[in-house]
């Protein structure tokens, strides 16, 4: 049997482990319900909880988008001016540090739309992975290299293209698969800090008023869904790795 089926073999018997406990110590569904019934009320449910779904995934990407773009253009310029970067990578240290949880309650109140606020947090978070991968894989390039486009008088264009951005991409793809998951982590976390109600709202929403309910396999299907978005975000980022890697870049090599 080759290894790519130990994970699924490892979670089908950890799930049936669970569901043998709650059934064998007779354990209520409030408190710890049975993998059967949180796949039963995921199922029933999953018409009301695919609008919250999807509002998470739209805060999620957004906010992974603008990482993207921000983290790139702003690694860019201090890849190209130490001055620069001693002046302003401190800021983006300080926003990395400081917790979401404890900020987001002053983006809600300086910021009039929910939405807005939510992917100004989702953003702070997944952000600096991005910007530091992005500068650290600029300056990764080979010192030979570097001089070899110099003495044939490459432009600009040409050291970017053919020297700089392979250089860079494997660190660039590293921080995605890292901002990936943290983008989600900082919408739900964000989400539940603003105890939002209402139809325009994530899973996070979904989840709070499951436990003010005590609906407990209702906020576990909330969190597979949550749980299962995180898992394919990972693997569509490292399926792109490979992808994008696996012909020339060491890492990807068997």
């Amino acid at each position: 049997m080759t290894t790519r089926w130990w994970p699924a073999l490892t979670l089908a018997a950890l799930l049936a482990g669970w569901e043998l406990l709650v059934r064998l110590a007779h354990i209520p569904h409030y408190t710890l319900p049975a993998p059967s019934l949180v796949a039963l009320t995921l199922w029933d449910n999953f018409g009301s909880l695919a609008g919250s779904w999807w509002f998470t995934l739209r805060i999620t990407f957004g906010a992974l988008a603008l990482a993207c773009a921000g983290g790139v253009a702003i690694a860019a310029v201090f890849a190209l001016s130490r001055r620069v970067e001693a002046a302003f990578f401190p800021v983006a240290v300080v926003l990395q540090v400081t917790p979401v949880v404890a900020i987001a309650p002053l983006i809600l109140i300086y910021v009039e739309s929910t939405t807005a606020a939510l992917l100004l947090c989702a953003w702070i978070v997944a952000f600096f992975p991005i910007l530091s991968n992005t500068v650290l894989g600029l300056r990764a390039a080979e010192p030979n290299l570097r001089d070899l486009f110099r003495l044939y008088r490459a432009t600009p264009w040409q050291r970017l293209r053919w020297l700089l951005v392979p250089s860079a991409l494997p660190y660039f793809l590293a921080g995605l698969k890292i901002s990936g998951g943290l983008s989600l982590i900082g919408a739900v976390t964000a989400e539940m800090v603003a105890g939002a109600a209402g139809r325009e709202t994530g899973l996070a929403s979904r989840i709070l008023e499951a436990s003010f309910r005590t609906e407990t396999p209702k906020m576990f299907a909330a969190l597979v869904l949550l749980v299962a978005t995180g898992v394919l975000i990972f693997w569509a980022f490292d399926a792109l790795s490979r992808r994008l890697l696996g012909r020339w870049h060491a890492s990807q090599r068997p």
